[in-house]
């Protein structure tokens, strides 16, 4: 695993250019925990090299299954038997998308377990929508001090009702539902980004899935799944969002290539309301022929405080993952900026971290905080927040801030970002990883 790296910014530089949105980290880390779900040779196209991938892709060799890098893409065969008694603890801890492997791990064993989950500190972050899901297929969890217990003696189609419309509790289903012959349901299910990409390669798996895009999803299981594949990771909303944030804090004129179009749009009816100029041209389709994509012209904009609060919400309103680009983006806005982070116990306290560059900020509670601009940034040196994007948000603030500023131990970042120092080199942005 990885040593610590930090990142040594000269900042307050303007950025130009355009740059391609890399791959999405929650799209890839979903497609290889369903890989497991198929007994032919599965491709996945374009996967971005990130440690949360890494992570996986260690995991999967210690259970036995030949997983090789070529080029962009990875090459996953299964055994004819996978085993569980030589797993990879320590590389299974270190991420939350561990859990995924339950849905797919159920049509192989009766009775297994697994090690808890980890990946970002953000407070307490419930497993129990999983459990209630995967009960109404026959699964049993039971929580144990380090490891979750799995056992059933007969898997069902099942019609489940998410109390939660969780990512990844929606995906554990589907990965429960892929397999058990008959027709499953699922009630309020995410329909966010990875949810779709998890759709798009169960039906090219054979899978019959009805309702792609909304909170209903029917599924036709099939009992036995053999087949090789190639299939294509889609393009992360959340990569897109952190260039919007960059170029804005730098007041830069910055083209986002490729953008999911979606996946953005309530963040960019916000950030016009509070000012911002772009445009959107080239209009395409992703190679999964799902997620729509277009190229993001920035200008630079004098911004003003948004009138409302503002929050995330289950897609289709504005992604939990990019709320945090808003605190950094508020130093930068007329006003004062309101942010409910209602999802996460801990992770507004994470957003004060933007105090360290000269942030004037209000922590209200655990979950609300307010941001007062526009503010100029000041360098400084500060050990990375243990959370992936609380951690991008103090790098982006970085970028606007005038002087010499040290990031101290950013795995959290090299998680969910791919060769995030070389992209923003070729914007003009003066980084480099010491």
């Amino acid at each position: 695993m990885q040593g610590e790296m930090n990142f040594i910014i000269e900042g307050g530089k303007p950025l130009s250019g355009t740059v391609e949105t890399s791959r999405s980290k929650n799209g890839a880390v979903a497609l290889l925990a369903a890989s497991l779900l198929n007994r032919g040779t599965t491709t996945l196209q374009n996967v971005p090299r990130i440690e949360e991938v890494n992570r996986l892709i260690e995991v999967l060799r210690s259970l036995g299954v030949s997983v090789e890098w070529k080029n962009a893409d990875v090459v996953i065969t299964p055994p004819e038997n996978i085993s569980l008694a030589t797993i990879d603890r320590a590389a299974a801890m270190r991420t939350r998308s561990i859990l995924m492997f339950i849905g797919p791990l159920v049509h192989l064993f009766k009775e297994f377990e697994l090690p808890q989950s980890g990946g970002c500190t953000l407070g307490i972050r419930t497993v129990r929508p999983h459990f209630m899901a995967l009960e109404k297929f026959g699964v049993s969890i039971e929580t144990r001090s380090d490891n979750y217990q799995i056992t059933h003696t007969k898997l069902v189609p099942a019609e489940v009702v998410l109390y939660e419309s969780s990512d990844t509790a929606t995906i554990n289903a589907l990965f429960a539902a892929a397999r058990i012959a008959g027709t499953s349901v699922i009630k309020y299910a995410s329909a966010n980004y990875q949810v779709q990409e998890v759709c798009g390669f169960l039906r090219a798996l054979g899978v019959g899935i009805d309702g792609l895009g909304t909170t209903t999803l029917t599924i036709r299981g099939v009992a036995d799944i053999k087949t090789n594949i190639s299939y294509s990771v889609a393009e992360d909303p959340t990569d897109a969002m952190f260039f919007i944030a960059a170029a804005i804090v730098t007041g830069s004129a910055v083209t986002i290539a490729a953008a999911p179009i979606e996946f953005l749009e309530v963040e960019l009816l916000l950030l016009e309301k509070m000012g911002l100029q772009y445009s959107l041209s080239n209009q395409r389709v992703s190679e999964n022929g799902i997620t729509k994509l277009v190229d993001i012209s920035l200008k630079p904009s004098e911004l003003i405080a948004f009138p409302e609060k503002i929050h995330a919400r289950p897609y289709p309103g504005l992604n939990i993952d990019n709320l945090p680009f808003f605190a950094v983006i508020a130093t930068q806005a007329k006003g004062k900026t309101l942010i409910h982070d209602w999802v996460y116990e801990k992770r507004a306290i994470y957003y004060t971290d933007l105090d360290r560059l000269g942030a004037t900020t209000n922590l209200f509670d655990p979950h609300r905080i307010s941001i007062e601009g526009p503010t100029r940034l000041k360098a400084a040196e500060v050990i990375c927040p243990p959370a992936l994007r609380p951690a991008t948000i103090i790098l982006v603030g970085m970028l606007g801030a005038k002087g010499r500023s040290v990031l101290r131990n950013v795995y959290s970042i090299n998680r969910g970002y791919e060769d995030i120092v070389h992209r923003l080199q070729t914007l003009g942005a003066h980084i480099e990883s010491a």
